[in-house]
């Protein structure tokens, strides 16, 4: 099979402006391989992070970025089983995804379900990964705890309120103005804060009778992290999700031994890589997640594949509720 397709290819590591839209070829299946057109892309920060050398994983350019999509299946590899012709997908990758197709391993590729159109599949599997290996697998939340989640406007602080909101917590999420703020409680936050309010500690333990939080969901660091330790409850869990801040905090051993709470760092792609047993559990419970519509994306910006720079360029001006999508087509 041959051809050239539409990408976005970053150029150099200088962020968005780098991103110009190219040809490129289209190359045979390896074994194990699937094909899909894409119909829409879903950005994450980490997109944005690659694009300016930021990011763990750092591919040199030129590269596509774009870590998650939802479309039709158009080839499989002599192989594959389960996956055909024609199927309606959702996949994730370390990129690619920001073009009219791509290649992915089988194994990343799950059925698009009827709840969700190929825009919120484009956008889903990231958040809801996270957020579930986050909260479930190692925050251990349970109904009747309490959560706050720091940068709760996020596409993942977002999919955290909504999944605490489906195990049964009581959720204060932080926003950092009406509009966020609206937002985030209408995906189901029980409580609203700045997190620029300099009583934000005050305010948490007031809302929590003097206890604290059970767990603090935080993925976007920086001072901010050294404040939510304050309102954290004995025995509680602190996730470290993220540095979206751009600043590492560097916690106090001694508060965590007094306070006894643990810092939790949370890895929900590389967990289950290293784990296949945690690698069925999550497979299946986002399987069940995902037909059932629970942590639907809020999505705030919608871009063609042309103005995919702009799109990275909101997300780093911080411009983003929930998520942000390149549609490649008008049907999405």
């Amino acid at each position: 099979m041959t051809g050239t397709y539409r990408a976005a290819i970053c150029t150099a590591l200088t962020g968005p402006e780098s991103i110009k839209i190219l040809e490129s070829e289209q190359r045979p299946l390896n074994d194990g391989e699937v094909r899909i057109r894409v119909h829409a892309a879903g950005l994450n920060f980490p997109d944005l992070l690659m694009t300016q050398g930021k990011y763990q994983f750092r591919p040199d350019p030129p590269f596509v970025p774009g870590l998650e999509a939802a479309g039709e299946v158009t080839e499989v590899a002599s192989d594959v089983q389960d996956i055909k012709v024609g199927d309606g997908v959702m996949a994730g990758g370390k990129g690619g995804a920001l073009a009219e197709q791509w290649i992915v391993q089988q194994s990343t590729v799950s059925p698009l379900p009827p709840a969700l159109s190929f825009s919120e599949g484009a956008c889903w599997q990231t958040a809801a990964s996270t957020a579930w290996h986050a909260l479930v697998e190692r925050g251990h939340l349970r109904a009747g705890d309490t959560i706050l989640v720091l940068g709760a406007s996020g596409g993942v602080g977002m999919a955290a309120v909504k999944m605490a909101k489906h195990i049964g917590a009581t959720v204060i999420g932080t926003g950092s103005n009406e509009e966020k703020l609206q937002a985030i409680h209408e995906a189901g936050a029980d409580h609203l804060l700045d997190p620029s309010d300099p009583d934000l500690a005050s305010s948490i333990k007031e809302m929590t009778d003097g206890k604290g939080v059970d767990v603090v969901f935080d993925p976007v660091g920086g001072d901010l992290a050294l404040t939510a330790t304050r309102a954290i409850a004995w025995n509680g869990r602190y996730l470290i999700v993220g540095f979206a801040s751009g600043v590492i905090p560097a916690f106090p051993a001694n508060h965590a031994l007094i306070k006894t709470y643990s810092l939790i760092g949370v890895r929900a792609g590389e967990s289950p890589r290293r784990d296949p047993e945690l690698a069925k559990r999550q497979s299946a419970a986002l399987r069940q997640l995902a037909e059932q519509g629970a942590m639907r994306p809020h999505i705030s910006h919608r871009f063609a594949l042309a103005d995919a720079a702009e799109a990275l360029a909101v997300l780093e001006r911080r411009e983003a509720i929930g998520r942000v999508v390149v549609e490649m087509a008008t049907n999405c």
